[in-house]
């Protein structure tokens, strides 16, 4: 059973007929949300991990990020706030930030969906997970845009009912990390006429390195992209304005930033 069972629907309603799509075609390539005269550097918050410090002497627990995600947010144009596990809850902390990126990491629990753990699934850090659906399901009651990158992609999916294939080379013959931390230059296939596609073109290269992906998918998410061996590569959730997942790491690529830009613009006087 999902984890939203029970509680509030948290989806808006769907635009008026003869609106129009929420996500009109521009000449830039990317998705055009609407921009105000309020705030113009939006703050995105970044869910972060405890690293316990070892060796070269003690120093208290931290909270830590990528420094790629938060160059790639400052690129676009947005300014990153971590969000540590502990200290305020989901509700408190989301109410200073304008979006929710949520990144790449360790294996899901595979409690959370319903699945024994394969011998190749990490050690699920559970603390980590409560946080990050709790921060993923106050999101979506607020209608916050999310970014959601390869382990954050597995929780939307997680989120809405959805499970995982828990170690790709079981069912795949793709490369989709050949080895720990490499990334795998590959191309995937965007759906037409999809939130994704509006953003990059519908055929575009990436950059991988997982090796879980999507089995079931939840209910009400779309798939909007898929590798060559036809694993789905990213998901949307339609009847909200930005929910966005990618099983690659737009972070591996500074030289495009498509995708921060447009999830920057979508946070963007929201």
């Amino acid at each position: 059973m999902s984890w939203t069972a029970g509680m509030p629907n948290p989806y808006p309603p769907s635009p008026a007929a003869g609106t129009g799509s929420p996500w009109p075609q521009v000449d830039t390539g990317y998705a055009a949300w609407p921009v105000g005269a309020g705030r113009t550097r939006p703050v995105i918050g970044i869910s972060c991990y405890p690293d316990e410090a070892t060796g070269h002497g003690a120093r208290p627990p931290a909270a830590v990020a990528l420094r790629p995600y938060i160059d790639g947010l400052s690129r676009a144009g947005a300014a990153a706030a971590l969000l540590p596990p502990w200290g305020h809850s989901a509700w408190f902390t989301l109410d200073s930030v304008d979006g929710l990126l949520i990144p790449a990491g360790p294996d899901v629990d595979p409690m959370r969906y319903g699945a024994e753990a394969h011998p190749m699934t990490g050690r699920p850090d559970r603390a980590q997970d409560a946080w990050e659906f709790a921060l993923l399901r106050e999101a979506l009651m607020r209608d916050l845009p999310v970014l959601g990158v390869s382990r954050g992609m597995h929780m939307i999916n997680i989120a809405f009912g959805g499970t995982l294939l828990q170690h790709l080379p079981d069912r795949s013959r793709g490369r989709h990390q050949p080895q720990q931390a490499t990334f795998v230059p590959h191309i995937v296939r965007c759906r037409t006429r999809s939130l994704l596609s509006m953003i990059l073109s519908n055929v575009t290269p990436v950059r991988c390195c997982h090796h879980q992906g999507v089995a079931q998918l939840g209910s009400g998410l779309l798939p909007t992209a898929w590798s060559q061996d036809e694993m789905v590569e990213a998901i949307e959730l339609p009847t909200r304005r930005c929910v966005l997942g990618v099983q690659w790491q737009p972070e591996a690529d500074p030289d495009d930033s498509r995708l921060f830009e447009a999830f920057v613009a979508a946070s963007t006087n929201r």
